[in-house]
């Protein structure tokens, strides 16, 4: 167990792997983005669930997860971005009955261009974060740790 956020989920496992391997022991139901600008890591603020995370969401059907990465990365953050390398899977045990789920985690340090963050019905807000600077809200404590196990593996 790498870590658990307020609400018992938890990070079991992360497994950097190559573009195409896949992964046949639990669903693979969503992309996230680990978008990094020097030492800051892009974060989404989530009005739903009230708190800063990954950009990042389901995978539609007959969406691959790379799709997936850059749809919700431009429908979360306003930024059209195709060169996202694959980090790996991380691998969640959630809810009270801790079923395992994976998601596919895609890693980039392009510089951001383009019109940018427009606030919408589900994203209020968007930072690069430092890792110490105080936000307003709470932070989700398992996407800055596969953020930076993501940002781990692109740097070799």
């Amino acid at each position: 167990m790498l870590a658990i956020d307020d609400e018992g989920n938890a990070l079991v496992a992360f497994q950097w792997a190559d573009d195409g391997a896949g992964v046949v022991d639990a669903p693979l139901p969503l992309s996230l983005v680990a978008w990094w600008h020097g030492e800051r890591l892009l974060l989404v603020f989530n009005r739903y669930r009230q708190q800063w995370e990954l950009p990042g969401g389901m995978i539609d059907p007959g969406e691959t997860p790379r799709q997936a990465a850059v749809r919700e990365l431009r429908e979360e953050t306003g930024y059209e971005l195709e060169q996202l390398t694959f980090a790996g899977y991380a691998l969640f045990a959630l809810g009270a009955e801790q079923r395992p789920e994976y998601a596919a985690v895609f890693t980039t340090n392009a510089m951001p261009r383009g019109d940018g963050f427009t606030p919408t019905e589900e994203i209020g807000g968007m930072c690069w974060w430092d890792g110490m600077r105080p936000l307003a809200g709470r932070v989700q404590t398992l996407d800055v740790l596969i953020g930076r196990l993501a940002r781990a593996g692109a740097d070799g």
